[in-house]
């Protein structure tokens, strides 16, 4: 006779290790749904302008921080972790810079083109930003990769693909001791990569790249929010990630990739890019790894690899997942104007507790 299902689940307290956060009153309306379930996130730098320098970055943490305490959280409820935008110009004593202050943590490359506010991005890795990626190497600071082509050439489900040949394969050969994220993974040859590589390299896997393929995105008619970037995949590929996010492999850790953007520019003729699932991440991520008959390697993927990889400790609280339906609302206040989350109006099997 085989066991019942666990009914509850406790795990260390979680990490986001890519999320977008904006600024303004977006910031305002969207940290909280983070707080409530993540002790620390990896916060994306493509503000419009984008976070370029140190003082940039320390001034963005400190608009966040007051977000926090304005939500009503207490000041360590969260815990932002702060990137620079890697440009063709970044100076390597920036980057040593950052490293110094031990509140930035990564830096952030976008091939120029490749997302949303990526137009200040790099338009030549290797022939650019030699030096800022040896001052990478050198602090142990990890490079965080956007792993898509813009050439348009190519197409738009090929583009990681290429990237690895492009880019990454030539990136490691040159650097090979780099701290290398590869973000918001998409393919199978992804993980194939990214499993075999040599050297300090991982990747991070979004809840919506877990549980949908590309035909989400059409089901019903034309579904904007199920459209993002890197865009959701076939089949096969969803597949690859899901057994590489459950696989034990400490190279794959948690990175929602939320994106918020107001539900008029996403049901727009020209809609952005990104998936808003700050709100119920934890709640999709449990579903996808019960799905997978997993639920006790969620820990490792969420609360673990993550910090490791980082060179940071484990968080000290815990997060405590019920299996109690959980409806994802139809829409969301943001500011003076509104968000839609992922599967809104979805119901989902399992629900945060209170930690």
């Amino acid at each position: 006779m085989s066991n019942p299902p666990p009914q509850t689940l406790t795990l260390i307290r979680p990490d986001d290790w890519h999320l977008h956060l904006r600024d303004g009153a977006t910031l305002g309306a969207v940290v909280k749904d983070t707080a409530r379930q993540f002790q620390r996130a990896i916060v994306m730098p493509n503000l419009r302008p984008p976070v370029t320098t140190t003082e940039q970055a320390l001034e963005y943490r400190e608009r966040i921080l007051d977000a926090v305490g304005a939500a009503g959280l207490p000041g360590d409820a969260f815990t932002p972790l702060m990137t620079l935008y890697l440009t063709d110009n970044t100076a390597a004593d920036e980057i040593r810079m950052a490293h110094g202050t031990g509140v930035i943590h990564a830096v952030k490359l976008y091939p120029a083109g490749a997302t949303t506010n990526s137009d200040a991005g790099v338009t030549d890795l290797l022939g650019r930003c030699t030096g800022a990626l040896e001052a990478l190497q050198e602090v142990g600071m990890p490079l965080l990769v956007h792993g898509e082509v813009t050439d348009p050439e190519v197409d738009l489900f090929d583009r990681e693909a290429v990237f690895i040949e492009r880019v990454m394969i030539p990136l490691r050969a040159q650097f090979p001791e780099l701290k290398v994220v590869f973000e918001h993974l998409t393919t199978k040859e992804g993980v194939d990569y990214v499993s075999e590589a040599e050297g300090p390299i991982a990747a991070t896997i979004t809840a919506h790249h877990l549980l949908y393929n590309r035909s989400a995105i059409f089901q019903g008619g034309l579904r904007p929010h199920w459209y993002c970037l890197p865009v959701l995949k076939r089949e096969r590929h969803r597949l690859a990630l899901l057994d590489a996010a459950t696989g034990g492999s400490p190279r794959f850790f948690l990175g929602t990739d939320s994106a918020p953007h107001a539900r008029g520019l996403k049901e727009h003729a020209c809609g952005c890019a990104g998936c808003y699932t700050a709100l119920h991440a934890m709640e999709l991520y449990a579903t996808a790894f019960d799905q997978a008959g997993r639920l006790d390697r969620l820990e490792a993927f969420a609360s673990v690899n993550g910090p490791a990889f980082y060179g940071l400790p484990v968080n000290t609280g815990t997060l405590t997942l019920k299996r109690e339906p959980f409806r994802i609302p139809d829409v969301l206040p943001m500011g003076t104007d509104s968000l839609v989350p992922l599967a809104a109006g979805e119901t989902l099997a399992w629900s945060v507790q209170q930690s």
